[in-house]
């Protein structure tokens, strides 16, 4: 009894999968150290193997332990791939400030350009990657969604898959419309202080916006990556992602919608990364 308790615990601990944390690479781009977390898979040390990765995008506020220490990844991605509803992957967290994963107007926070030319060279040169397209996925929360959709829009040849959760898109009444204060402490830094109105509409914003990214590519760029788009019905951020699954409809592109009951809360996200990890897993796997 005792001896079938012992062995059943040590199969269990064989199969949990890790995350180091705080991890840092030196960014040229940003001109500082970046810090990320990184999960990696129970067999990871065991194989010589190659895996599937999902970049995964915090939200405003936090940081690169926001999945690991909210979001508990490490048990859900062991859960989901244990039950053989994913499949084993490599998932990295980037911290990304309060960026929104995107190069500001001035020319001064260029995270695009660091995710872009030296996130993603970095985790797949130190870290055992499958390199293609295929097996490389993007999702995140709130910013982070935002981060995911644009990452995937602008660089449709990099990624299988894109998963916004509760994504922080907004329609243009929200934009122009926008309290001044909370629009310089929010989008200030990126696309400019003091901006009133229609004149925050600017060229920056229409090319870092999912909504407007969506609406001036065509169905053939669009149709080259697969969209999963998953927001509560008590979400703040509901009308951007509503307007967001209609565009796409207009565009005739493929991608699952989902609104659950639940807001913009870790409880919902973490109900929502399994699906994430399903769906990416069916992309890592389509030829």
């Amino acid at each position: 009894m005792y001896f079938s308790l012992f062995f059943v615990s040590i199969i269990a601990k064989a199969q949990q999968g890790f995350v180091k944390e705080s991890l840092v690479i030196k960014s040229t781009a940003l001109g500082k150290d970046v810090k990320f977390c990184i999960y990696l898979p129970s067999d990871y040390d065991k194989s010589m193997r190659n895996y599937p990765v999902l970049y995964l995008l915090h939200g405003y506020g936090d940081d690169e332990t926001g999945w690991s220490q909210f979001g508990e990844v490490n048990h859900i991605a062991d859960k989901t791939i244990n039950s053989g509803e994913a499949t084993p992957m490599i998932i990295a967290m980037p911290d990304g400030g309060v960026s929104w994963y995107m190069n500001s107007s001035d020319g001064k926070v260029m995270y695009e350009d660091f995710f872009i030319n030296e996130f993603i060279p970095y985790i797949e040169k130190n870290f055992r990657i499958r390199t293609k397209k295929q097996y490389r996925a993007i999702a995140g929360l709130s910013m982070g969604g935002h981060g995911a959709m644009i990452m995937a829009l602008k660089h449709p040849d990099l990624f299988s898959s894109c998963s916004p959760l509760s994504g922080a898109f907004f329609v243009n009444p929200e934009i122009t419309e926008m309290p001044l204060d909370r629009w310089n402490s929010v989008f200030g830094i990126l696309f400019g202080k003091d901006l009133k109105g229609n004149d925050r509409i600017t060229d920056h914003l229409k090319n870092n916006s999912g909504l407007a990214l969506v609406d001036k590519m065509n169905s053939a760029e669009l149709a080259k990556v697969r969209y999963y788009i998953d927001c509560g019905d008590d979400d703040f951020l509901i009308k951007g992602n509503m307007a967001l699954h209609s565009a796409l409809i207009d565009k005739k592109t493929p991608h699952e919608f989902r609104v659950r009951d639940g807001g913009h809360t870790w409880t919902y996200w973490r109900t929502a990364l399994p699906e994430v990890l399903k769906f990416a897993s069916e992309s890592f796997h389509q030829k």
